[in-house]
């Protein structure tokens, strides 16, 4: 596996969607700007973690059921798949750093795109007084939080690194949310999106159908039911909230 190649596809990729090559990046915003592509969460149990479909109308789909941290870290990893993988249809599994090399590739290429190199080693000399410092529990949920990343995708990347041995990271494993919580962070990183988030669908597909209601290629009945059928029933019942907006 080449990382430095690796790195540099994933630092393009930032600049082809309009990042920088350091910053903390909103990865499903990103995603939402790359042409025809649609995106899905669903719940997809325990053993998958997402899936990408390459054709004319390209698709991504993220298990929902995971926490969000492992929400982008998915995503990222499956746009290593839309972008560099000659595959048309990939299904990945829930494990980091496992299975055949070309889903090595894509957790090493998530990992660079969402802690780009340069700026994980910025922060991490400054947590640490001196080099020989080891990180803490501390350090490292405010640099996953920084980040946005989950423990695992962390925990995975630092030991690669030799920041941290295996020993260190097992210890790290344990009462994840408490660490982050006992510091004065949200817990929603750690947790799967809300129940009305988890089945949902984004982008592409639902430009299109709302552009051929409004070509009049389809009636408004077909355009609720294709709406329904990406469970997107807050677009054609409205939600509680409909028409109040907050003025900033």
């Amino acid at each position: 596996m080449d990382k430095l190649d690796l790195w540099k596809k994933a630092a393009f990729l930032r600049k082809t969607l309009g990042e920088d090559a350091t910053s903390p990046i909103d990865i499903f915003t990103l995603a939402l700007s790359i042409e025809r592509l649609s995106i899905v969460f669903y719940p997809m149990g325990e053993n998958l973690s997402g899936m990408c479909i390459k054709s004319n109308n390209k698709v991504i789909a993220i298990n929902s059921s995971m926490s969000l941290g492992r929400q982008r870290f998915s995503m990222a990893h499956e746009l290593f798949h839309l972008y560099y993988d000659d595959q048309m249809t990939t299904i990945c599994a829930m494990g980091i750093g496992t299975g055949q090399c070309v889903e090595k590739q894509a957790d090493q290429f998530a990992s660079y795109l969402l802690m780009p190199p340069d700026a994980l080693t910025d922060m991490i000399n400054c947590l640490k007084k001196n080099k020989s410092d080891r990180l803490s529990i501390k350090d490292i949920v405010r640099i996953e939080q920084y980040f946005r990343v989950s423990r695992k995708a962390l925990l995975f990347r630092l030991i690669d690194e030799n920041e941290i041995t295996q020993q260190e990271a097992d210890s790290m494993r344990q009462g994840v949310i408490l660490s982050a919580v006992n510091l004065g962070y949200d817990d929603n990183l750690y947790k799967p999106l809300p129940e009305d988030k988890k089945y949902m669908t984004y982008g592409f597909y639902i430009q299109q159908a709302e552009e051929a209601l409004k070509k009049g290629l389809i009636s408004s009945g077909k355009y609720e039911e294709l709406l329904l059928s990406a469970n997107r029933a807050d677009l054609v019942y409205g939600k509680e909230t409909d028409g109040v907006e907050l003025i900033d």
